[in-house]
């Protein structure tokens, strides 16, 4: 398994982060679609008009790293907590070498139920601004970034984790959002594993 490699929190772009909390992301290219591991394609910037979703919820996601694996249990109680509010949740993996039977498995085996993508040359983290997983950022209509930062501050910095979290950025971010108001930026830098940056497209596969 490759050793994932960790960012220390100094190094990431929270500042940048904050500028981009409403930064509208439609581009000529704006249209990513990315194969799920049930096999179907989805386009997760894209909210169709008679959609229930009014929210896209993107967590990226490294499998082998241990503190976005420390966090599924959280991920997957936020997902439980706010989905029939009109969030749609998915699990991005940024590792372009990981397959579709090893997305699966590690799904299972860490109980996480949003849909799983993947992304294999990072164009949905590079488009967003993620750099670091686990890292989530929250897309509304018009494919306006809302929201871009940490789950919470369960990681005070590079190797010292809190008992529990005191400050739940995610669950501000969504509650705000349901309520009709804006997302509040995170309150400090995400904490976890670098995002590859893959050198060239892989061939297209028919």
């Amino acid at each position: 398994m490759r050793h994932a490699t960790m960012i220390h929190p100094i190094r990431s772009i929270f500042i940048l982060a904050a500028c981009l909390a409403t930064l509208s992301i439609r581009s000529a290219d704006a249209l990513i679609e990315l194969k799920a591991s049930d096999g179907t394609i989805k386009t997760p910037l894209t909210l169709k008009a008679d959609d229930k979703t009014k929210f896209t919820v993107l967590i990226f996601f490294l499998h082998d790293c241990p503190i976005c694996n420390a966090y599924a249990p959280e991920i997957e109680r936020i997902r439980s907590d706010f989905e029939a509010k009109g969030f749609t949740f998915y699990i991005v993996h940024t590792d372009p070498t990981i397959t579709v039977q090893t997305a699966q498995q590690h799904a299972r085996e860490y109980s996480l139920k949003s849909t799983v993508l993947l992304d294999p040359t990072n164009r949905l983290a590079q488009k967003l601004g993620a750099t670091v997983t686990p890292q989530v950022a929250i897309v509304g209509a018009g494919e306006r970034l809302l929201y871009l930062g940490r789950i919470d501050n369960l990681y005070a910095d590079f190797g010292k984790r809190r008992p529990e979290a005191t400050v739940r950025d995610l669950r501000a971010a969504l509650t705000a959002l349901a309520s009709g108001s804006p997302a509040p930026p995170a309150g400090g830098p995400a904490v976890g594993c670098f995002i590859p940056l893959p050198k060239s497209e892989p061939p297209h596969k028919n």
